[in-house]
């Protein structure tokens, strides 16, 4: 029985401590395209639209142990600033992530801001800095971590809050003289807070900051069809991701300029770990999407190929204002 307390309590330390070690690598979606906060502030804005709204909720490794379930919203709001084709952008991401039978807890609200100062007085050309920064919270339900002898288990709290924040560049344009033909390429900065990461109140446990660079490119290939290529690169620590790929879009309808629905395929590798298939349909002002990670990584054998899916809407509309980027000649978007 000694030994069996010893062992519980054991486990109990080692999963708390390499969930503070874990969650220094950040939460990722593998509809990484539908969270533009969490790559980079300074993408802020970069849509054809006044205001966007995007709702992303993925399941993970529910075939291994209780899963990672994930939720993700943001919203967007760009105005014209000034009278020099200059836009800014207000925002805000929510996050909420939870894991295993103790109920590992990160919550946390973000809002954001994005200045677009305008390059040209002729093209489509805009350098953005982007802020983001709020208060992040994490927990654990200790009710659910039983040992035998409840003065031994170990002196962790159960809930500890910090700020945290974010700052990047961008820079958008066009890439030919149809307006529908644009990329972005972007940097960011994340956690330059250095916050503190542990349960166990260890100095020594710090969140990482983590680089972030992203790309994306949208070109024509016929009159109803495009293409949209895009990808992700981060380094937090001796941590890296790379994940990229590319989804053809047709446009269903008697209107080209202005489709009654697009739909999309297409799929995505993040690099010695998952396989993503992708399907996405836009219709009217809303976006669906539907992904899927195929394991591809070390835990193969153990998951048989099943990683998890990601769920995703998405909206984006006009505001009748004047200078909406509806009319606007030049306006970031993508």
């Amino acid at each position: 029985m000694r030994t069996q307390k010893h062992f519980k309590i054991a486990l109990t330390v080692l999963l708390l401590s390499m969930h503070s070690m874990l969650n220094a690598q950040d939460i990722h979606f593998s509809q990484f395209f539908e969270t533009p906060l969490l790559r980079n502030p300074a993408l802020a804005g970069i849509f054809t639209g006044d205001l966007r709204l995007q709702m992303v909720y993925r399941d993970q490794w529910g075939s291994v142990t209780d899963g990672y379930k994930t939720g993700s919203l943001n919203g967007e709001y760009k105005l014209p600033i000034g009278k020099a084709d200059d836009f800014i952008t207000l925002g805000g991401q929510l996050l909420f992530d939870r894991a295993g039978t103790a109920a590992l807890t990160q919550a946390s609200f973000l809002p954001a801001i994005n200045y677009h100062k305008s390059l040209s007085g002729e093209k489509n050309r805009y350098l953005s800095l982007g802020f983001m920064g709020g208060v992040v919270n994490r927990s654990f339900d200790r009710s659910k971590i039983i040992t035998d002898d409840p003065n031994g288990e170990p002196a962790a709290i159960a809930n500890y809050t910090y700020m945290d924040g974010s700052v990047g560049l961008s820079y958008n344009s066009n890439l030919s003289k149809n307006p529908e033909d644009n990329f972005y390429l972007g940097i960011a900065y994340h956690h330059f807070t250095k916050p503190k990461n542990s349960f166990f109140r260890d100095p020594s446990i710090a969140l990482n900051p983590k680089w972030t660079g992203s790309a994306g490119f949208r070109f024509g290939v016929t009159e109803y069809s495009y293409v949209s290529i895009l990808a992700d690169y981060s380094v937090q620590d001796e941590y890296q991701e790379t994940v990229l790929g590319a989804l053809y879009g047709l446009k269903i309808g008697p209107e080209i300029d202005n489709p009654q629905y697009v739909l999309h395929g297409g799929a995505f590798i993040r690099w010695s770990d998952a396989l993503i298939p992708v399907i996405k349909l836009d219709y009217s002002k809303f976006s669906f999407a539907f992904s899927y990670d195929i394991n591809i990584s070390k835990l193969k054998p153990y998951s048989y190929g099943r990683g998890g899916y990601e769920v995703s809407i998405s909206y984006i509309g006009f505001f009748d204002r004047d200078n909406s980027s509806l009319n606007a000649f030049r306006c970031p978007r993508f």
